[in-house]
């Protein structure tokens, strides 16, 4: 999007690609498939983005949602809308978009170059010059758009950092955001390849071990035993080795920079279109109309039956008795273990997993107007490289377009 931007208007551009294959995050992204962008306004995209959202409104302005999406349908790549508000092609091919945004840059004029891994950069005088391990190249403005460190297998090795940090950068520390959830309970991970469309997971700050509770009064320490630090709706997917899926992916930033993460609890709602009392007065009503039946079936008609049957078991009850057995106590305890079932968190798969990099560079020596560094003239910015992550479902693919489109459209003008 750089790139195209800048050459768009006349310049002479060049994009390194420090791969053999182009865009090969692109092609790993949304199983494949490639969330483009989220179909909202602009005021969406900054909320999801939380504290940092405000820094994007210059970048989509230049460049909105509905603009991505006209750009890519531009090189052919018709494009749809799912029920959850992410664009993907219709295609449902992610090589697709990637072909259509390498031609966006080609047909503006853009020159690239793979496999050109940049070994140093310098200024001099009002130059840059970059070395790469075949050649060097000089040019008036720079825009780094290396990503972070997510799946570092795409090439996403930190890079821009170190050139940011020889510049004048700070770093905000960079944690793995949008990753799988590590567990190990038994049970759960049995399930492996079960996914609930909807579940409410929140993670969960326990009650601290430590003499100061003595101190607190019984109010306070019931508000610090009951902290939440994120909560968050949507598909989960149980694994071999703990859970993911969107819930899952767009709470781990709270683990991830926990300084103790182990300390932390999973809490999960599988069953959120029911409160606590509505599911009550369905599983008794169903209960007493089915007393003969076995327990192992009263929770199939929500649940998938291995899940269902690892539910009930783990709240202690033989799938082999009886409805009209259960007492007062399993019954609450069934209850809990769908509405509020608890697990352990063991960490994450980290940034080999990541979909995306947490930190970066500091957002405020970026001048968001134009994305130029101001530590440096002629110094430009974008993408992951920066202090940005945003939830899952488009929204940060949409703010690496907008600020690398911006980025090559203030390079442009800079050089006149």
């Amino acid at each position: 999007m750089a790139a195209a931007s800048a050459a768009a208007r006349g310049q002479r551009v060049l994009l390194l690609e420090k791969n053999k294959k182009l865009g090969v995050k692109i092609l790993m992204s949304g199983g494949t498939r490639c969330n483009i962008t989220h179909n909202c306004d602009v005021q969406t995209i900054v909320a999801a983005f939380g504290r940092q959202g405000k820094f994007l409104h210059s970048a989509l302005s230049a460049l909105p949602p509905k603009e991505v999406i006209q750009k890519i349908e531009s090189q052919g790549v018709k494009t749809k809308v799912e029920s959850t508000g992410k664009i993907f092609p219709v295609s449902n091919k992610a090589i697709d978009v990637r072909d259509a945004l390498v031609n966006l840059a080609l047909s503006a004029g853009a020159e690239i170059k793979p496999e050109q891994t940049v070994l140093k950069i310098r200024k001099l005088d009002n130059q840059f010059e970059i070395e790469t391990q075949t050649d060097n190249f000089e040019c008036d403005s720079l825009i780094i758009t290396t990503g972070g460190k997510s799946y570092p297998g795409c090439g996403t090795t930190g890079d821009g950092y170190q050139w940011g940090v020889q510049f004048g950068h700070s770093i905000i520390d960079t944690v793995p955001a949008l990753v799988p959830i590590l567990n190990d309970c038994k049970w759960a991970n049995a399930l492996k390849g079960i996914t609930i469309e909807q579940t409410s997971v929140d993670i969960w700050q326990p009650e601290q071990n430590s003499h100061d509770n003595e101190a607190l009064t019984k109010s306070e320490r019931k508000a610090r035993k009951s902290r939440s630090l994120v909560k968050r709706n949507g598909s989960f997917l149980f694994t071999h080795w703990g859970f993911s899926g969107p819930a899952i992916l767009d709470v781990s930033r709270a683990v991830t920079r926990h300084p103790n993460r182990r300390s932390l609890e999973l809490i999960c709602d599988f069953y959120p279109q029911l409160s606590v009392g509505q599911l009550e007065d369905s599983l008794r009503n169903k209960k007493m109309r089915n007393g003969k039946k076995q327990t192992g079936n009263l929770l199939n008609e929500l649940f998938p039956k291995r899940l269902a049957e690892s539910l009930i078991l783990s709240a202690n009850i033989e799938l082999e008795s009886r409805n009209a057995e259960l007492s007062k106590l399993q019954f609450g305890a069934l209850i809990n273990q769908v509405k509020r079932c608890r697990f352990s968190i063991n960490g994450t798969l980290g940034f080999e997993k990541a979909e995306v990099t947490a930190g970066g560079i500091n957002l405020k020596e970026i001048d968001s107007k134009t994305m130029q560094s101001k530590t440096t003239e002629g110094l430009f910015f974008a993408g992951e490289v920066l202090d940005l992550d945003g939830p899952i479902g488009g929204f940060n693919f949409q703010s690496a377009f907008s600020t690398g489109w911006l980025a090559g459209l203030s390079a442009t003008q800079r050089t006149g």
